[in-house]
């Protein structure tokens, strides 16, 4: 049995949880310590951990205790640089939630910050590890549908959660939809095409979500839709489809890659469905030829989150590659070149125009 990895979590809200409960799954992995400010969610965690969990509400003293081998950073997003820059001291393994900040320039500062670092920095990008996306992802890298030349991504789902003090309904606080829900889309945009960006256009605006609601006197400004193209280097385009007033969407994700001899693309079911498979379907436009593959997910793994069970498999990915003394599978770099996709794509959509890459000094 290889040794147990002793996890740190901080912040216990939504995502935080999630992280717990798949943690919990994992024999050699376990929730040593926990901290959140909040009282309530510090309470909520605590029905999720043994006995033996340490719970702090101070960051500086968790730090201060050096009884985890990593840290997960789950808190709100307009907080990870602040947190950043104080778990640097550790040197311990780090897993930040993403978005990994909810600016690109936040993002820049903190890649500058850690160069020296020593442990693996790894960007919470659950969405690639879906296992209908992580099999389509594989079908693309190994030619089965020739060059890859388009991309599209629809997402018709759920409104944002509730969470701690609502902190999610205003941009300020988490960069916007397009960072905050959608960074992982444009990162499995360039993890698929394998090519960088170079132009953003979007369209999108709030039209049903949240509308009436009132925090200190302020209406949320977040979008809750919106179409955004992504073109690359290489010649590939890429395309969002996003709809956050869907919520009896069968499947809340669909992609799909078209290559020059053929055509892949998977669905995943939405958590109210009840599924617990999909499928990959390959159609290649020699012979007309057709075929599909059922991608199935334990039901103990989908329950323990929101996300189709990727978040099991990036854990196990995690763990595998401090135990093996590997590169991060999802970089600092990934982290945030997919925020400033999406912050090109708010851009875009603010200022009514095509929005460069290279305006953000990359």
């Amino acid at each position: 049995m290889s040794e147990t990895i002793k996890y740190g979590i901080i912040g216990t809200g939504v995502m935080g949880q999630e992280h717990i409960q798949n943690i919990n799954l994992i024999e050699n992995a376990e929730v040593v310590a926990v901290c959140d400010t909040n009282e309530s969610s510090r309470n909520q965690a605590k029905s999720l951990v043994r006995e033996s969990t340490k719970f702090y509400n101070d960051l500086n003293e968790l730090i201060s205790k050096n009884i985890a081998d990593a840290y997960i950073i789950a808190t709100p997003n307009f907080t990870h640089i602040n947190v950043l820059e104080q778990i640097l001291k550790t040197n311990k393994h780090l897993l930040i939630e993403k978005p990994l900040c909810t600016t690109t320039e936040d993002c820049k500062k903190f890649e500058l910050l850690s160069k020296d670092y020593s442990k693996i920095i790894w960007t919470g990008m659950e969405y690639r590890y879906m296992p209908p996306v992580t099999q389509l992802i594989n079908e693309v890298h190994n030619h089965v549908i020739g060059k890859i030349k388009m991309l599209s991504i629809r997402e018709h789902r759920f409104p944002f959660l509730n969470k701690v003090d609502d902190w999610n309904r205003f941009i300020i606080n988490t960069g916007g939809t397009l960072v905050e829900k959608c960074c992982h889309f444009f990162d499995l945009m360039r993890l698929v095409i394998q090519s960088e960006p170079i132009k953003v256009y979007a369209s999108g605006s709030q039209d049903v979500n949240h509308l009436e609601e009132k925090y200190d006197g302020k209406t949320p400004d977040i979008i809750d839709n919106a179409y955004v193209i992504v073109d690359f280097e290489n010649g590939v385009r890429g395309m969002l489809d996003l709809c956050m007033f869907a919520e009896n969407s069968e499947y809340q994700e669909e992609i799909v890659a078209i290559g020059d001899i053929g055509k892949i693309e998977t669905f995943v079911p939405s958590n109210a469905s009840g599924k617990d498979s999909s499928e990959v379907r390959i159609g290649l436009r020699k012979d007309n030829v057709n075929k599909s593959k059922e991608v199935k997910v334990d039901k103990d793994i989908l329950a323990a989150g929101h996300h189709h069970g990727s978040t099991y498999f990036e854990h196990l990915a995690f763990i595998n590659a401090i135990q093996k003394n590997k590169k991060p599978e999802v970089s600092l770099r990934d982290g945030l070149m997919s925020v400033a996709i999406g912050e090109a794509a708010e851009n875009s959509i603010v200022e009514n125009r095509v929005v460069f890459m290279k305006e953000f000094n990359l």
